[in-house]
């Protein structure tokens, strides 16, 4: 075989070529590195805070006198235009005309095709919390092929505890805060790395007389854009289908969905009193409690966690989190058809109060953290307060306030109950012993 090489020039002529040739090239290549051009500055507003630019040209604001005047629609209005003035029109007519709304342009609908799911025991009474718990492990697998997507269930419970307890159940980031690795050494003057921020507190539920189950939310179902094929969602897509239909589920969805087939299997579990289930999440799983609230009546309290912009916030107020930002940064958590509202949020069915007033007149609690105004502690604050009518027409009492408590004071009289925190994006030890405390009042027996 020849192999062509290229002739290679010798001596002082080959020196003096090789050296124009390299002041020319430096000559064309300055001009264009000085052209390049240069990383610009992060967006910064008068107080130092870091800001986003949406890709439709907003510009987050964190400012209540550059709030622009909002309407929010009427959760007890009819879309027709007709009054709600009873539980008879709210149950029949108003509810669910919002909820399919809901389903068909924000979270999107669970398509028939979803999987079917088996449940089993893996783990029995293996001893926990120095022998003073006990915990069981139940896997749920999704689909019929062996392999496939699992989600697992730790479910806790005092060891001498007798009969069927109330549980509270917490969808997570990290999984199960027991199992956790312990943090590793740190050299001196390292960074420690960060924390799971939504760990609960397992001794303090078991303490007031509740069981804990844990899952880890990514087991149903990816948290990203490209994970449409895996999961719950690609078990039900069509051969040759590699997302979901505009009015079909995202993960939002899905992980509620997978919530939901939880609560099957704890409707069997003798050890599980299911009428008194309270529901946990956090941050994107705050929104995910809000919506499996609103589409499983079985839950008998959600507790929603800084859930922001497309959950408990409102959407009208230009503050923090947008629904363009949402929309182009993680549209794949919701229904296609969301995409259509970057821009035009007035013209949305979605708004915070009307997400929260669907799960009435069953308690919730709402919590802000004052360290992040991305997720706009007011505004959820006003959705909370929004929500109220519905409350009051079912019966029950509201929040029972219209002004915004101070910070780490809790408003928990009413079925509806909000805190903001001192401190950042968490679930702060406050949020838990108020959530725990809030709970009492209605999964405990009555005597």
């Amino acid at each position: 075989m020849k192999i062509s090489t290229p002739n290679f020039r010798t001596g002082a002529a080959a020196v003096l070529i090789f050296a124009t040739t390299m002041a020319l090239h430096a000559q064309t290549a300055a001009p264009a590195a000085a052209a390049s051009p240069a990383t610009p500055p992060p967006l910064k507003d008068a107080d130092g805070r870091t800001l986003r630019r949406a890709p439709t040209g907003h510009i987050t604001n964190y400012y209540e006198d550059k709030v622009a005047a909002y309407t929010l629609p009427d959760p007890l209005v009819l879309a027709g235009g007709g009054p709600v003035r009873d539980a008879g029109t709210w149950f029949g007519q108003r509810r669910p005309e919002i909820l399919a709304l809901y389903e068909a342009e924000i979270y999107g609908r669970v398509p028939a095709t979803a999987p079917r799911v088996r449940f089993e025991v893996v783990e029995r009474d293996v001893p926990a919390l120095d022998g003073t718990a006990v915990r069981q492990r139940v896997t749920g697998h999704f689909g019929d092929k062996p392999g496939g997507p699992a989600v697992n269930v730790m479910i806790y419970r005092p060891a001498k505890a007798t009969g069927p307890l109330p549980l509270v159940l917490h969808i997570t980031f990290g999984g199960d805060p027991l199992l956790a690795p312990p943090p590793a050494p740190l050299a001196p003057g390292a960074t420690p790395p960060r924390r799971f921020n939504d760990m609960g507190p397992v001794a303090e539920v078991l303490a007031h007389g509740y069981a804990y189950a844990v899952l880890r939310y990514s087991e149903i179902q990816a948290d990203n854009k490209d994970g449409y094929t895996g999961g719950v969602i690609g078990l039900a897509l069509a051969p040759g289908q590699v997302k979901p239909a505009p009015d079909e589920w995202g993960t939002i969805a899905a992980w509620t969905w997978g919530l939901s087939r939880i609560m099957d299997y704890l409707a069997t579990d003798p050890a599980v009193d299911a009428k008194r289930v309270a529901l946990v999440g956090h941050s994107r799983l705050g929104k995910t409690v809000l919506w499996s609230g609103a589409t499983d009546p079985r839950y008998a309290l959600i507790y929603s966690s800084q859930s922001g912009e497309m959950g408990a916030a409102l959407s009208r107020r230009d503050f923090g989190e947008t629904v363009d930002d949402m929309a182009t940064n993680y549209g794949y958590q919701f229904a296609g058809n969301l995409q259509k509202y970057i821009g035009r949020w007035n013209e949305m069915p979605h708004e915070g109060h009307l997400l929260v007033s669907l799960i009435a007149p069953r308690p919730v609690f709402i919590s802000a953290g004052s360290g992040d105004l991305w997720s706009d502690p007011r505004g959820q604050f006003l959705a909370t307060v929004a929500a109220g009518p519905v409350w009051r027409l079912l019966g029950q009492p509201d929040l029972g306030t219209t002004e915004m408590p101070a910070l780490d004071v809790p408003v928990t009289a009413g079925t509806l109950a909000y805190l903001e925190h001192d401190g950042p994006h968490i679930i702060s030890p406050l949020d838990w012993k108020t959530f725990l405390g809030f709970a009492d009042r209605f999964l405990r027996p009555k005597p």
